[in-house]
């Protein structure tokens, strides 16, 4: 039986911490609201970007105005998503020797439109996914076994940088790879229930092994 990887995006392939921050805070400035530092929206990051924006707003902010700023944040995003994002170094090599021994999806809670506009640009052909009305988010599963349907396999690895990850993987009843060079530290994805660990982009061919039981 064939065993796929499936990649989550932010902070495990792509590091596009500073471009979420500067769509954030402009979303934000237009409605008047303070503006948010690049560790803040770190630890934001990860269920969405519904979550995301609701979480930068001061608490208790009306759901009318969250859904406006969220309008705003995705406008300015997808047309600003692809300015200081790039892949992590040596993403690119590790996923070319990934892809002699296995098929390979990507799946992500950022918004479908901005997903496929990143992939197309720096992973060509590889499957892409992300949040839309038709299928769940992460943690729940439903995006997993999309993106093992399309790569046709029965099976994965699931390998991510948060704790939404290792959730996600475990409602999938797959492995999960936890990257450190995201936007979690050891500690929290430990905390989480991490058990394969990855600290750079060339020792992912040997932790994925290591997860598939090699």
């Amino acid at each position: 039986m064939k065993t796929g990887l499936l990649f989550d995006l932010d902070g495990t392939l792509l590091n596009t911490l500073e471009d979420l921050r500067d769509a954030t805070n402009y979303a934000l400035s237009v409605y008047g609201y303070p503006q948010r530092t690049l560790e803040e929206i770190r630890k934001v990051l990860g269920n969405g970007a519904a979550n995301q924006i609701r979480k930068s707003l001061p608490e208790g902010t009306p759901e009318e105005t969250v859904q406006k700023v969220l309008a705003t944040y995705k406008a300015y995003y997808d047309a600003h998503c692809q300015i200081q994002t790039a892949p992590y170094k040596g993403i690119p090599e590790a996923l070319a020797v990934l892809k002699k021994d296995y098929p390979i999806a990507i799946v992500s809670n950022k918004p479908d439109t901005a997903v496929k506009t990143l992939c197309a640009q720096y992973f060509g052909d590889i499957y892409a996914l992300g949040e839309s009305a038709d299928c769940p988010r992460k943690p729940a599963p439903d995006m997993v076994r999309k993106g093992m349907e399309a790569i046709g396999v029965e099976t994965c690895i699931y390998i991510g940088d948060s704790e939404v990850d290792i959730l996600t993987a475990a409602n999938a009843e797959v492995p999960c790879v936890s990257v450190l060079w995201g936007f979690r530290d050891r500690e929290m994805l430990e905390t989480s229930g991490g058990r394969y660990f990855c600290e750079t982009p060339d020792d992912l061919p040997k932790v994925v092994a290591q997860a598939e039981g090699k």
